[in-house]
């Protein structure tokens, strides 16, 4: 009976003590990310992914325009400079995309309201190979030369879509095992990936090659992949420059540099040039030195300290940074 007594008292002076407990505080609010010119940002809390058929670019302005897939709306885009560009399931520039190719195109609110900024184009060899997906093929009208496929993951154990219609035609390419193949070769069952365009109007997979394995996708990735390795070793490493004091810089190399990037060690000699809206680098190059580098996820963070004076480079433009290596390396 003392005990109850105790508990009532208590509860009479202490209500709390018998109650839940008070909610806990609200996170506070997640920024809405914003895409600020001059810095690497990818607004992924407001972007909008975009199946569609390139129809134009405009390399010196790194600006076009594509067909939306299955509005034929058109929508134009401005590339930013750190836009990933994935083609042939590897890192590109925008002179690898064939008119016509059917890609993703992730976009962004502009400053003035429209859907303009791009941060990324995937075709879909890059898409399928990424997300380990494929089309299995439940049947085949040899006459038409169209396959009837389900889009799905390695092992079926997600479905993205069934029913897709896969077309081919007289300037289709097959492969198999790295080397030329034939429709023929294609049997229900099959697994297969392709690399397809549109035909001005709906929704229509037209194909260019078509991959009966895994080893003749790789095969179109490895020259992708040499080609671009080929690319930022003649043309620089591509990046933002964020400080300029005195005569060093700080830059944040993007995602596309990553070869560079993590090569980059303090000590080591380096060449950069301020580059122009297309990339291109402007001018002769300075020589100079690293001072700090390092990975930030997967853009390069270094300060470079320059054996002269950094006119024509401005924060927030785009410079190329070439790695000296030693003579025999």
């Amino acid at each position: 009976m003392k005990k109850i007594t105790s508990l009532l008292v208590a509860f009479a002076f202490f209500p709390t003590l018998l109650t839940a407990a008070d909610p806990a505080p609200a996170a506070p609010a997640k920024p809405v990310l914003k895409i600020n010119p001059g810095q690497v940002i990818v607004p992924t809390d407001a972007m909008r992914r975009i199946w569609g058929e390139l129809i134009s670019i405009d390399f010196a302005t790194r600006t076009g325009k594509f067909r939306k897939e299955g509005t034929d709306e058109v929508m134009s885009f401005t590339v930013l400079p750190y836009a990933e560009l994935l083609h042939h399931a590897s890192f590109g520039d925008l002179q690898d995309f064939r008119i016509g190719v059917r890609a993703i195109f992730r976009m962004h609110e502009a400053a003035n309201g429209e859907w303009t900024w791009l941060t990324y184009i995937q075709d879909q060899m890059n898409m399928m190979n990424g997300h380990k997906e494929y089309f299995y093929v439940d049947a085949i009208d040899a006459a038409a030369g169209t396959l009837n496929c389900t889009q799905a993951n390695f092992d079926k154990s997600f479905v993205r879509e069934k029913g897709i219609v896969i077309s081919t035609d007289a300037e289709t390419k097959y492969w198999k095992d790295g080397q030329p193949a034939k429709f023929a070769d294609i049997k229900v069952g099959d697994k297969l990936r392709t690399e397809t365009h549109g035909v001005g109007k709906g929704k229509v997979q037209m194909c260019w090659n078509v991959f009966l394995d895994d080893a003749s996708l790789v095969k179109f990735q490895d020259a992708q992949k040499a080609l671009q390795s080929k690319r930022i070793a003649e043309e620089g490493a591509p990046g933002y420059v964020d400080k300029i004091e005195g005569g060093s810089l700080d830059l944040t190399l993007f995602q596309e540099s990553g070869e560079i990037s993590r090569a980059l060690k303090a000590g080591q000699k380096i060449r950069i040039a301020p580059a122009g809206v297309d990339r291109k680098a402007i001018g002769r190059p300075l020589d100079g030195v690293v001072a700090t580098a390092k990975m930030a996820g997967n853009l390069g963070k270094v300060t470079v300290t320059l054996n002269a004076q950094p006119a024509g480079f401005q924060p927030g433009a785009v410079a190329r940074l070439w790695l000296v290596r030693p003579a025999g390396e």
